[in-house]
């Protein structure tokens, strides 16, 4: 009996586990306000991109060799941190592969990325990726973004709510080969520059919307003509359910995801329709 309590209580003490990474960057202001909301939470281990992979999506790389190098860009909160020359999806495989060695990550936090990752985002975004590869591991995974592009953005009013939905998910879990995709709205207003109020959080689906994309036709200095992408976002879902009207009315946004892509109603529909 005694064996065994013993063991219930070393358990119960067991410090966390937590892989942090990122797409914007190791030294990226959201990255380091995730890393220190997370050293509340248990032990900390980074492992991000060594420059920015916004809009990566789930590359990897296999044409070229992965650099990992010690950082102590977080040697002031004593975390111990590895830089990648890869992408975000490559930070949480070398991790679990080749820097935690015989451990397990008990969580997966991605972000604070600096932009919203909303809507079909979810397909394009690194911060996503990293937190995707986590569930493919079976790991309990999160991908935080902040509604403001800024370099200096601040992300001060998110930082409760950052811990609360990390707590929960080391306290409760999540399904397995789920991740959370967690936006939230920019602290001030984009047009008014009031600061807004988080009024809650909601349990969303991904809003059906879309970039109306295009390509702006550029000259260099020496006359050679070059592509940019551009574009506007265009969200014809009006539905209250979705994250887009969630981040966009002052709540915080949460969808499970999953890298399941099957279109089950097209399984149907091609049984029942098709000759094939």
């Amino acid at each position: 009996m005694q064996k065994a309590e013993k063991s219930q209580e070393t358990n119960n003490t067991k410090k966390s586990l937590i892989l942090v990474s990122n797409d914007d960057g190791i030294t990226a202001k959201g990255i380091r306000e995730l890393v220190e909301m997370m050293t509340l939470l248990g032990e900390v281990i980074v492992v991000a991109p060594d420059s920015p992979q916004s809009g990566m999506g789930h590359a990897i790389t296999i044409h070229m060799p992965l650099k990992v190098r010690k950082s102590d860009v977080f040697k002031d909160l004593g975390v111990e941190a590895y830089e990648c020359s890869g992408t975000p999806a490559d930070c949480v495989k070398l991790a679990k592969f080749h820097i935690f060695k015989n451990r397990t990550p008990d969580l997966v936090v991605s972000g604070v990325n600096h932009g919203s990752n909303t809507s079909i985002s979810v397909l394009y975004s690194g911060t996503m990726s990293a937190a995707i590869e986590g569930a493919i591991e079976g790991l309990p995974s999160i991908g935080f973004s902040l509604c403001d592009y800024g370099e200096n953005a601040d992300f001060s009013h998110v930082r409760p709510h950052i811990l609360k939905i990390a707590e929960q998910t080391l306290k409760k879990g999540l399904p397995k080969n789920v991740a959370l995709n967690v936006n939230f709205p920019a602290r001030f207003d984009k047009e008014t520059k009031e600061e807004q109020e988080i009024k809650g959080t909601k349990i969303c689906r991904q809003a059906h919307a879309r970039w109306q994309e295009k390509f702006d036709l550029r000259t260099d200095p020496y006359g050679r003509e070059y592509l940019w992408l551009a574009g506007d976002f265009v969200n014809p879902d009006k539905g209250e359910d979705t994250d887009e009207w969630a981040v966009n009315n002052g709540y915080i946004s949460i969808v499970p995801c999953q890298f399941d892509m099957t279109a089950h109603h097209g399984i149907t529909y091609i049984n029942n329709e098709w000759d094939i």
